[in-house]
């Protein structure tokens, strides 16, 4: 049996026909930067959220990007967040003109550690960014709580998150702002790039418009010199289709995460991920560790059963950091989950006969 890692166009087959009807509306129209689809998408994605604002965008990092520069990060300013999250996180920060500092991680939900957090709050730190990392959302009272008593803003990186909630509030409603992601591989995912900004905040959302239009108010009155950070139409226009089975999908990924964790509790050498009781993950990733961990996703390959590595190397210890000078035992926690983590097959469409073979593969390559 073969079971790919992910399957787009498992995805993309029941929705081709009502997607291409759109597309073909907007090549029609030649509408396709802005329009209504834009605007329509924005107003579904934040009532989906529970959020008074959403701003479509290019990207998830442009997303991030912007809502640094809207809270008026400036060079020599100082941002905490995670070494094991993928690198945008971190080029957002140092893009907007931060410096990122870490902090370690949770070794069961592999977030942000908030008992980590106030030793490395300085005199130049202004915000925190938790990720939300493969779904689970970061524990975001205390870290509220810590940037209250410092007076710190925080802006949630939800690019893995959409729709996963924390003590029954989706991610994106709570009145900071948070970013998204619509890479293709998302649970929710565009047909190429796109991003959004959730917030409570009109200012802001105004601010943010603006960013992602050259600074324009209006047409060819700049404000304040902005960038080219605009969603499609023709990218809004499929994030519409989808957004409405994100609910159903997300429900399916929960269900093969439990048939996951059921097939494998028995089975030794695997550490499966744990839940935060207060979090209502979207298994975005469903993550386990095991030692030989390269060993074990080639022996996976050789059975048919591709899987990922997310992410091998913090960021600490990547060549675009060595400026840092941070080097191994900097941040143990996050150093050790990078070395065993190993990503299994998981979208809506995988079937139960697949996870089945995945486990009882594993199952037997650990014990060998």
């Amino acid at each position: 049996m073969n079971v790919p890692f992910l399957d787009l166009k498992a995805q993309h087959r029941p929705l081709k026909e009502e997607i291409l009807a759109l597309w073909s509306g907007i090549l029609d129209s030649a509408g396709f930067v802005g329009g209504e689809h834009v605007t329509a998408f924005e107003q579904e994605f934040a009532a989906a959220c529970g959020a008074k604002h959403a701003v479509a965008l290019a990207s998830g990092t442009d997303a991030l990007r912007f809502a640094l520069i809207a809270h008026g990060l400036k060079p020599g300013d100082e941002v905490i967040t995670v070494p094991n999250t993928f690198i945008a996180t971190v080029e957002a920060i140092s893009q907007a003109g931060g410096t990122s500092v870490f902090v370690d991680i949770d070794p069961a939900t592999y977030n942000l550690d908030p008992a980590k957090i106030e030793a490395a709050i300085t005199s130049r730190t202004k915000g925190i960014v938790p990720v939300h990392l493969y779904g689970q959302p970061a524990d975001l009272d205390p870290i509220e709580a810590i940037a209250r008593k410092h007076g710190l803003w925080v802006v949630e990186d939800a690019a893995q998150a959409q729709l996963a909630e924390y003590r029954g509030q989706k991610i994106g409603s709570r009145s900071n702002l948070a970013e998204f992601s619509f890479y293709p591989g998302k649970n929710l995912g565009a047909c190429g790039e796109a991003g959004a900004v959730t917030t409570q905040d009109a200012d802001i959302a105004a601010r943010i418009r603006m960013l992602r239009d050259h600074g324009q108010s209006k047409k060819y009155h700049h404000e304040i010199e902005g960038y080219n950070g605009r969603c499609d139409a023709l990218q809004a226009a499929a994030l519409r289709v989808k957004l409405r089975h994100l609910s159903e999908w997300n429900k399916l990924r929960r269900a093969h995460a439990q048939r996951y964790i059921e097939r494998l509790s028995g089975a030794t050498g695997i550490a499966l991920p744990a839940t935060a009781p207060h979090c209502l993950p979207i298994w975005h990733l469903f993550v386990i560790q095991v030692d030989n961990r390269d060993a074990v996703q080639k022996a996976l390959k050789e059975r048919g059963i591709d899987s990922g590595l997310h992410y091998p190397v913090p960021l600490h210890l990547q060549n675009a950091y060595r400026s840092m000078g941070l080097g191994p035992g900097a941040f143990p926690v996050a150093e050790k989950c990078a070395s065993r983590l190993l990503s299994l097959p998981m979208f809506p469409e995988l079937t139960g006969g697949q996870i089945d073979y995945v486990c009882a593969s594993l199952a037997e390559i650990v014990r060998q």
